[in-house]
C-alpha cells in the first residue's frame, strides 16, 4: 500500500541530493531558476520503466527549450542504473539513485510504497522557485503520458528577459 502523499502543489519542494548513474551528485536546490521534472519509476530493468526513461531522453531538446531538466528517479543502485542507461542508449538524461537511505527521496515526497520497497510511478514538476507545480501518480503498470507533461510545461512557459 502506498504511503499518503505529503507534497502538494504550491508547497516548497523538499530539497535532496542524490547520485546519478555516473556517480555525480544532483542537488535539487542547485537548479533554482530551472524547472525540474522528477520522473519516479519503480525499478530499472523493467519494460514500462525503460519506456518512461526513453521518452525523457527522446524529448530532451523540448525540455531544454522549456528551461526544464528531466531526471529519472528510482531505488536502484547507481552502478545498476549506469548499466541500464548504457543498455537503453540513454546519454543525456540523468538517472538518479534513491538507493540509500532506501527510498529516502520518495519518502520525502510521500510516494514510497513501504510494502514493496519502491516508489510509485509518478511525475512531479518543481518550478523555477523550487515549488511543486505538478503531481501525478500513475498505476504501476501504466506508462506516463509524456504529451501531458509537455502540454503542462507549454502552459507554464515563462519568458525571461535578460
Amino acid at each position: 500500500m502506498a504511503k499518503k502523499q505529503t507534497v502538494t502543489i504550491g508547497n516548497k519542494a523538499p530539497d535532496f541530493s542524490l547520485e546519478d548513474h555516473n556517480e555525480k551528485p544532483f542537488k535539487l536546490s542547485d537548479f533554482k531558476g530551472k524547472k525540474i521534472l522528477l520522473s519516479f519509476h519503480p525499478l530499472a530493468w523493467t519494460s514500462v520503466c525503460a519506456q518512461q526513461m526513453q521518452l525523457l531522453e527522446e524529448n530532451k531538446k523540448y525540455f531544454d527549450k522549456t528551461n526544464t531538466i528531466a531526471v529519472g528517479v528510482s531505488v536502484d543502485t547507481a552502478p545498476s542504473k549506469k548499466a541500464w542507461a548504457q543498455h537503453l542508449g540513454i546519454k543525456n538524461t540523468r538517472l538518479l539513485s534513491d538507493f540509500w537511505p532506501h527510498g529516502a527521496v520518495a519518502q520525502k515526497y510521500g510516494i514510497f510504497r513501504e510494502d514493496d520497497g519502491i516508489s510509485e510511478r509518478a511525475n512531479i514538476i518543481v518550478d523555477e522557485e523550487q515549488n511543486i507545480s505538478f503531481i501525478k501518480i500513475y498505476p504501476i503498470s501504466q506508462l506516463p503520458d509524456i504529451q501531458e507533461i509537455i502540454h503542462f510545461l507549454e502552459q507554464k512557459k515563462i519568458t525571461k528577459t535578460m
